[in-house]
């Protein structure tokens, strides 16, 4: 059974997590950054220890890696002292990791995580994977104190989770950015489009994306596209993304 657990990293999903665990009732021990700042303001946070020395970790029932992908191997290298050890990466397989311990796995929450932004971790689904089936049953116990949503997902359905959610999340929020840039350039507020961004969200809660659909791209209305791109001369990039979305959209529900 987990009970003490080590968080390595404070950064976003270092720090929602940390504070879900907390509220569940889980003991954080100790919390570890390479900056002491960071290390503190979150241990403070969760009421327990801090260091920036991966040689001072405690003693513990978990450890949680949650850090840059490319850090990841560097800081798992560094760890020694025995306990069950787990990361939180979407792209990296979990073979990683038999390189240097005897009982490790996956604990990656599916969600976008801000330091400042609280979320609600029991509508997140938690993907575990585990070098065992008592690592295995371990995780779940753990995930299913935080979410309702728990599921054993093998690191290359989790590889094509984190690429999908890349589409999902990552570049919507980039599109999101762009139809900002585009209003302020004119004086206008971004707060017009929220109404429209809650209803298309809102609608795929009900039906399949493909079906939701809607705009000049579906039934390629070159009149109103033409008028767009003419609008978007002077930012190719913007015109680039405009013109290949749209393509992706009428080829999409065109072969429906």
């Amino acid at each position: 059974m987990i009970q003490r657990i080590v968080l390595i990293g404070a950064g976003n999903l270092a720090t929602q997590l940390g504070k879900a665990l907390k509220r569940s009732g889980l003991d954080v021990v100790q919390v570890y950054s390479r900056t002491k700042e960071a290390a503190k303001a979150l241990a403070d946070v969760l009421e327990c220890k801090f260091t920036t020395s991966l040689d001072e970790l405690q003693p513990c029932d978990l450890c949680v890696v949650s850090v840059k992908d490319d850090a990841l191997e560097s800081v798992l290298r560094q760890i020694r002292i025995r306990t069950t050890v787990v990361h939180t990466a979407g792209s990296i397989p979990m073979e990683l990791l038999s390189r240097y311990f005897k009982d490790f796995g996956v604990f990656y929450p599916l969600q976008t995580f801000s330091k400042q932004r609280e979320v609600d971790f029991s509508t997140i689904p938690i993907c575990l994977e585990a070098s065992s089936e008592v690592v295995l049953e371990d995780l779940k116990d753990l995930a299913g104190k935080l979410s309702s949503c728990v599921q054993t997902i093998h690191s290359d359905e989790r590889r094509l989770l984190h690429l999908a959610a890349v589409f999902t999340c990552n570049f919507v929020n980039h599109c999101y950015q762009i139809g900002d840039a585009m209003l302020e350039e004119r004086g206008l507020s971004f707060d017009l489009m929220k109404p429209l961004i809650q209803e298309t969200s809102q609608k795929i809660m009900d039906m399949k994306p493909i079906d939701a659909q809607t705009g000049p791209a579906v039934r390629m209305d070159e009149t109103i596209m033409n008028k767009h791109l003419e609008l978007l001369a002077d930012h190719p990039e913007r015109k680039n993304i405009y013109q290949l979305l749209s393509e992706s959209i009428y080829k999409t529900q065109n072969n429906k």
